[in-house]
């Protein structure tokens, strides 16, 4: 098991095409996670991208974008250990590998809610996504 397991969960009233075009441009990926370097593993399109990670962290990372009624529920998965010295994983104390856990979910957390405030921008509530 990973030191680190990330699971977050948010809705967006856009359809999935749209948030898949978000996380579709690598020359983005630095700026949504700077200490990480992402290979694609899969590209599924509008459902969502599987990623290798490599930098700080070692593992995998997907974004899986579910259609639910009018919109989109955006699953972010991160499952890593922490890069030892010569870049491979390192597993680390449960203590400390659950303090990054904490921090990478309030990561996803800001990530997912700027996509949100973006994407959304000018549609008020119950209003149906433009």
């Amino acid at each position: 098991m990973p030191s680190v397991d990330v699971m977050d969960e948010t809705f967006l009233a856009v359809a999935p095409e749209v948030v898949a075009a978000e996380f579709a441009q690598p020359a983005r990926w630095p700026v949504l996670w700077p200490d990480l370097r992402l290979e694609v593993m899969t590209d599924r399109g509008a459902q969502g991208l599987r990623w290798t990670v490599q930098g700080a962290l070692v593992g995998s990372m997907e974004v899986w974008l579910e259609p639910v009624l009018d919109g989109t529920v955006l699953h972010y998965f991160l499952r890593a250990d922490p890069a030892g010295p010569d870049g491979a994983p390192r597993p680390v104390s449960a203590r400390r590998g659950a303090a990054e856990a904490r921090r990478r979910q309030r990561a996803a957390k800001a990530l997912a809610f700027a996509c949100k405030d973006r994407l959304e921008a000018g549609r008020a509530p119950g209003e149906a996504p433009t």
